[in-house]
């Protein structure tokens, strides 16, 4: 999901912050949120490791560059069932600084773009989340098929995101399309594989003996049903 350098140029950049401080913005507000329900330990200590998991999917995880952007297994649905969403927002939103500043400066003048497609699909799954599994089911005992929506729905966001930006970007050219096609079928096969890390990650949780002493480092809703 990292639009390719050349992509967005000029004024047209201009977008790209404007919405990066909006989704910056809306992060900051959930993460206070968060803080007066769980404290500002548990969310600092869950957006740390939130941070490792997305930066290991950038730069250890194998990508590859495909047509507009370029295909990672981010593990967003995963982050987000375990930690929650303003945890999940955070370690997006810093993981992908930390690798424009440290390992790949060449996408740093695209970090408005990247942290927008980012941050606007995990709020677009927050808000499918809603929908997708009823307030009587916690999250470990969510069924396959839903974890399947939840994927399409991240995935999709995503794809729709990079797709907006090289379309704003580079117009509907017949080779524009063809690249962004590229690469929206390549990154939905994204979808086989993330519903089964989800599948693994949430046994574990079900085999996990449940502790209070720890269970700062999880979502409420990952064991609980919404009151």
């Amino acid at each position: 999901m990292h639009i390719e350098a050349g992509v967005v140029e000029g004024a047209k950049m201009l977008l790209s912050y404007a919405t990066g401080v909006a989704v910056v913005g809306g992060t900051a507000k959930i993460a206070w949120d968060n803080v007066k329900e769980y404290g500002a330990f548990s969310l600092i200590l869950k957006s740390i490791i939130a941070t490792l998991i997305v930066f290991s999917c950038f730069e250890v995880l194998p990508h590859y560059p495909v047509g507009v952007s370029e295909v990672h297994l981010i593990l967003g649905t995963t982050i987000f069932l375990v930690m929650g969403l303003a945890p999940a927002a955070i370690g997006l939103a810093i993981g992908l600084l930390i690798q424009g500043l440290f390992f790949a400066q060449f996408d740093l003048p695209q970090y408005g773009i990247n942290v927008t497609t980012l941050l606007a699909s995990i709020f677009i799954l927050n808000a499918a989340v809603k929908r997708i599994i009823p307030a009587d089911t916690a999250y470990k005992d969510i069924s396959y098929k839903q974890m399947v929506a939840m994927s399409l729905v991240w995935e999709g966001a995503i794809v729709s995101w990079v797709a907006f930006w090289a379309l704003y970007g580079q117009g509907f050219t017949s080779e524009n399309i063809v690249h962004i096609l590229s690469f929206g079928s390549t990154y939905m096969a994204v979808v086989i594989i993330e519903p089964l890390v989800d599948l693994a990650v949430l046994t574990a949780v079900k085999a996990f003996n449940k502790r209070d002493e720890i269970m700062f480092l999880f979502d409420k809703r990952l064991y609980n049903i919404v009151p």
